[in-house]
């Protein structure tokens, strides 16, 4: 059967064959006109001769090769445009095979499928302070900034002193006046107080005798008829009262002779100390208005602004320790509860990119976070790379062993059709497509399953790209 290029060079063939038929026939037509122009001449001019026997001479070989000509390109040209009748040679005819392709073989072995993750998560400062006012003020002066280096017992800010200069003040004044009342309780009453005690019971007795006199006279008057009862019993009254102040005179003297007891002494000791106590609270207040960090960090954000009213317990700044820093990573969910302390992760940031630092998960927090719902875990990092600082964000890649059962195999034994992967076994020289799942991509290795496929059966290797179901395979040596 002759192609589109073969049927138009026999079509050019034919119409050669035609104009050159063509070219012939006009030259034998002129020949035939010009041996007849000859015979008219020889005619005219021997009219008298008897030349009737005579013919003119002609070719009959040109016509001849005329009709041969035409005849071979009908002939050609019917066989050009009529393949169908045409006698095809029998290899043509027959069916063809293609001949087996080649491909290199390899036997399935199972294997555990190790999955990556791409874990999200965070730097944050392994310490965290936050420096807090403990007196209250008018907030007078602050001495640093985000990013200042602070150290223990360095001064961060200034309260206004006033109202805590009063209280020490008056804090001293009651501290003085307890310790003048404890002095005299050790001293003991003055001889002269005592001596006026001594006098005032002198008189205590003095009126007493007087007002018994006094009911002398009247107990005889009244037995006279003198004077009435009832002054006698104002006599007696009187009597009653003055020896009342007697005693209380006596008692008086008695104590100012003894001096303070055991339990005076005691409870003017504790006045004392509550004092001395109230002396020492002032000063803290006042040494207070002076804040002052208690750690070394780095002021992460400043609280306040000058002549802000401060109330005790209110923050100040915050300070995060720049030497120490951990970074707490995402869990997916599928890893809930499946990673343990211990396990490596690799770290990159994209704010350094010539960074990639080999760590360990030091801690797992028991509980998800509350706002992304995941569990996180905390990896210390021991050699903090230079630019890495707290709230930058990391990335960490952790490797995990699955628990689906699965074979490990080369990529090139994978050929990918529609999103889907597919390998071909090897039955009987022939492949046989199957299509597999994914279970996890390790680089060069991956780790597929299928329920069909088992452990020892040859799988194609390389060459699997360009086959089909079915086709006839051929196995090279690798």
């Amino acid at each position: 059967m002759f192609n589109a290029v073969e049927r138009n060079l026999y079509i050019k063939k034919v119409c050669g064959l035609t104009v050159l038929s063509r070219r012939v026939g006009a030259m034998s037509t002129r020949e035939s006109e010009i041996v007849t122009d000859t015979q008219a001449t020889v005619e005219d001019e021997h009219e008298d001769e008897d030349i009737s026997d005579e013919k003119p001479t002609r070719k009959p070989w040109l016509g001849v090769l005329l009709a041969g000509l035409v005849l071979g390109a009908f002939v050609i040209g019917w066989r050009v445009l009529t393949p169908g009748k045409t006698s095809q040679p029998a290899t043509a005819q027959a069916p063809q095979t293609p001949p087996p392709r080649p491909v290199e073989t390899t036997t399935l072995t199972t294997g555990q499928g190790i999955r990556s993750y791409q874990l999200l998560g965070q730097v944050e400062a392994t310490q965290q302070a936050t420096i807090r006012a403990q007196t209250g003020g008018i907030l007078k002066q602050i001495m640093v900034q985000p990013g200042d280096r602070v150290t223990p017992g360095m001064t961060i800010a200034v309260l206004d002193d006033a109202d805590q200069q009063l209280a020490l003040s008056q804090a001293l004044a009651q501290l003085a006046q307890q310790r003048s009342n404890m002095a005299r309780l050790e001293v003991g009453t003055r001889p002269e107080i005592i001596a006026q005690r001594t006098a005032a019971v002198r008189s205590a007795l003095a009126r007493e005798q007087e007002a018994r006199d006094n009911l002398q006279r009247n107990s005889n008057l009244v037995r006279e008829g003198a004077i009435s009862q009832r002054l006698l019993v104002e006599a007696r009254a009187g009597v009653d009262d003055a020896h009342g102040e007697r005693l209380a005179a006596e008692a008086t003297l008695k104590e100012a002779k003894a001096g303070a007891t055991r339990e005076e002494m005691e409870a003017q000791r504790a006045l004392v100390g509550a004092a001395a106590a109230a002396v020492n609270q002032a000063k803290l207040a006042l040494q207070r208005t002076q804040i002052t960090s208690n750690s070394t960090g780095i002021v992460q954000e400043r609280k306040v602004s000058v002549g802000d009213l401060v109330q005790t317990g209110g923050e100040i700044a915050s300070l995060v320790a720049g030497d120490r820093l951990d970074v707490f990573l995402e869990l997916p969910e599928e890893l809930t509860g499946r990673i343990n302390a211990g396990t490596r992760v690799t770290l990159t940031a994209r704010a350094l990119p010539n960074w990639k630092g080999n760590a360990t998960i030091t801690g797992v927090v028991p509980s998800a976070d509350g706002a992304s719902r995941r569990q996180r875990v905390r990896v210390q990092l021991n050699n903090i790379p230079k630019g890495l600082v707290s709230g930058m964000a990391v990335t960490g890649t952790l490797q995990s062993a699955t628990n689906q059962p699965s074979f490990v195999v080369s990529r090139d034994v994978l050929t990918k059709r529609q999103d889907k992967w597919f390998v071909y076994t090897v039955a009987e020289g022939r492949a046989k497509q199957q299509e597999v799942q994914m279970v996890a991509d390790m680089g060069e290795k991956v780790a597929i399953y299928h329920p069909a496929l088992r452990a020892g059966q040859e799988i194609v290797s390389r060459g699997g790209d360009m086959l089909t179901d079915g086709a006839v395979i051929r196995e090279v040596s690798n």
